[in-house]
């Protein structure tokens, strides 16, 4: 029995992430779908991107540029939509813009417990603004989830690592269970 037990337990470590992995393509294949009114699978998908390459075409052109800063100035005066339209810009920004800052992973000494750091990225060097230049932003993700954390810690604290972004991400998130 204990053997039958292992096996099924192998084969669900060895499904489970394949299963899934293939849920998530296919649902989302299947809302574009849904979103565009489409029958025929996988169009949708290809729609976005078509338009999204072509949306970067035209956007990337001297004429169009006076009109997306506009666009950006009307954006960022509404109240409530200049707030969430900041928020994600900057999101975007970081992780893929020409500003990336999840670029300078770091391992940090968190002085409260002897030996004990955490890995995290500095997204700003100086903390001049709020009066405490010595001190730097670090942001740590959280495993297993979309979300951080943001400490400002002393420079002396930290540790910068030579490994890629990419790598320290994957790694964080992965509760550390991914290989650095």
């Amino acid at each position: 029995m204990k053997r039958i037990l292992r096996y099924f337990l192998n084969g669900f470590l060895i499904m489970a992430p394949i299963t899934l992995t293939m849920y998530i393509i296919i649902a989302t294949v299947n809302w574009l779908d849904d979103l565009f009114f489409l029958t025929y699978p996988g169009v949708g998908l290809a729609i976005i991107l078509i338009l999204t390459t072509v949306v970067g075409f035209i956007g990337s052109s001297f004429l169009v540029k006076p009109f997306l800063v506009l666009t950006e100035r009307v954006l960022s005066r509404l109240p409530l939509v200049s707030m969430i339209y900041s928020s994600l810009k900057d999101l975007f920004d970081a992780f893929v813009g020409e500003n990336q800052k999840f670029n300078q992973p770091v391992l940090v000494k968190m002085t409260q417990f002897q030996d004990t750091y955490k890995m995290g990225f500095v997204t700003q060097t100086s903390m001049e603004a709020v009066n405490m230049p010595d001190k730097v932003a670090v942001y740590f993700p959280h495993s297993y989830n979309f979300s951080g954390e943001m400490f400002l810690v002393a420079r002396e604290n930290l540790t910068y690592l030579d490994i890629p972004s990419g790598e320290v991400m994957k790694f964080i998130v992965s509760g550390g269970v991914s290989k650095l």
